[in-house]
C-alpha cells in the first residue's frame, strides 16, 4: 500500500476522534505502527507510521497467513492490496441523529478521499438500518399519497363533487395526524414496527368512511335528493356496525400491548388509539361536515352521480324524517284511516 495512502487514512480516523458517538478505529494503520513500535523493543516514542525504508523491512515480518487461515493483514486489506478497510464502532443514537452523521462522515470522507482518485463506501450495520429505516419511511409517505390519491378519485366518481372528495378525506386525515402529534410528544421513534401503523389505520378507517358514505348516497335517492334525511339514515344504518367493528379491532390490536417486545408494544398501542380516534371522527366529525357543508355540496353535478346504486323501494316522508320520525317509529302508529267507530 502506497505511503501516502497510508498518510489520508491516518488523518481521516484523526479527524474521525471529534465525533463522541463512533469509538477509535480499527485498520491497516494501527498494524503497522504496533509493527514499528515492537521492531523498536515496543518503544512508546516510535509509536507511528514507518518511512518508506523502514516500512519495506518491517512489513516483512507480518505474517499473512496463520496455520490454515487469514493472517493479519487480510483482515483490513485486500490480497491485491487495492482495497482497504477502516472498521469503528458506534452507540445507539437513533434514525434522526444519524442522518446527521453519516451527512457529516461522508462530507468528510469526500474531502481526504476524492471521488475522483477514490472509491470509497460507508456500510455496516448502522448504516444498513438507517438507510432501511429511511427507505421504509420514504416509501410510506407515497403510499400513503397513493392511498389519498386513490380514495379522493373514488369519491369523485361516485359522488361526482370536488367537495365531497375533501370532506371525505378530512376525517380520515385528522388520526393519522393525531397519531403523529402523539408519538411526537411521548418521543416514539420513527422505524419499521411504527411504521406500519399509519398505513393499517388508515386503511380502516377508510373502510368505515366508504360504508357511510355508500348507504348515505343511497339514501340520497330514497330521501329525494335530503342531506339531512339522507345523513340521518345512513348514520342510523351503519353506526352500530362501524361501532362494532371499531371495539374488536381495538381490542385486538390492544391485545399486543402485553408484549415483552417493543416494537409490538408501540404498534399495538398506537393502532389501537388511531382506531379510537378514526371511530369518533367517522361517527361525529363526517356527519357534521356533510350537515354543516349541506348549502356547499348541493349542486347540479352532484345531484347526476356517475355510479347508480340499487335502492329499495321505499317511500319516505322526507317532512316526518325531519322532524324525528323514522319508518320504525311510523310503524308504531296506528292507522287512524283504517279506525272506524262503532257507536
Amino acid at each position: 500500500m502506497a505511503q501516502k495512502n497510508l498518510q489520508k487514512m491516518e488523518r481521516f480516523q484523526e479527524k474521525m476522534k471529534a465525533f463522541p458517538e463512533i469509538s477509535q478505529g480499527l485498520s491497516m494503520i494501527q498494524l503497522v505502527k504496533f509493527a514499528k513500535q515492537a521492531f523498536y523493543n515496543g518503544n512508546p516514542a516510535y509509536y507511528s507510521l514507518p518511512n518508506a525504508m523502514e516500512r519495506n523491512f518491517i512489513m516483512s515480518y507480518i505474517p499473512r497467513e496463520m496455520g490454515n487461515g487469514p493472517g493479519v493483514i487480510t483482515s483490513f486489506v485486500d490480497s491485491a492490496r487495492q482495497k482497504a478497510r477502516i472498521s469503528f464502532r458506534m452507540e445507539d443514537v437513533g434514525t434522526t441523529k444519524m442522518q446527521v452523521l453519516d451527512a457529516k462522515i461522508t462530507s468528510l470522507v469526500d474531502s481526504i478521499f476524492p471521488k475522483s482518485d477514490y472509491n470509497t463506501s460507508i456500510t455496516g450495520s448502522s448504516i444498513v438500518f438507517f438507510k432501511g429505516t429511511d427507505y421504509l419511511v420514504r416509501n410510506l409517505f407515497i403510499s400513503l399519497g397513493l392511498a389519498v390519491l386513490l380514495i379522493a378519485s373514488f369519491m369523485a366518481w361516485m359522488f361526482r363533487s370536488k367537495k365531497m372528495v375533501i370532506v371525505s378525506l378530512i376525517p380520515n386525515l385528522i388520526p393519522l395526524i393525531t397519531t403523529a402529534a402523539l408519538m411526537g410528544v411521548f418521543d416514539i421513534p420513527i422505524k419499521p414496527s411504527t411504521i406500519l401503523v399509519f398505513s393499517i389505520a388508515f386503511g380502516i378507517s377508510v373502510d368505515d368512511t366508504i360504508h357511510f358514505l355508500a348507504k348515505y348516497r343511497q339514501e340520497l335517492d330514497a330521501t329525494n335528493w335530503s342531506i339531512r334525511a339522507a345523513t340521518v339514515l345512513g348514520l342510523k344504518e351503519t353506526g352500530r356496525s362501524m361501532i362494532y367493528t371499531s371495539i374488536i379491532l381495538f381490542f385486538g390490536f390492544g391485545i399486543f400491548t402485553v408484549s415483552s417486545f417493543g416494537g409490538t408494544v408501540a404498534l399495538g398501542a398506537l393502532v389501537a388509539l388511531t382506531l379510537l380516534v378514526a371511530l369518533f371522527s367517522n361517527l361525529i366529525l363526517l356527519p357534521s361536515l356533510l350537515l354543516g357543508l349541506e348549502r356547499l355540496i348541493t349542486n347540479e353535478t352532484f345531484r347526476e352521480p356517475l355510479l347508480t346504486i340499487y335502492n329499495e323501494d321505499e317511500d319516505i316522508d322526507i317532512e316526518e324524517l325531519k322532524i324525528g320520525k323514522t319508518p320504525e317509529s311510523k310503524e308504531k302508529e296506528p292507522d287512524t284511516k283504517k279506525i272506524k267507530c262503532a257507536c
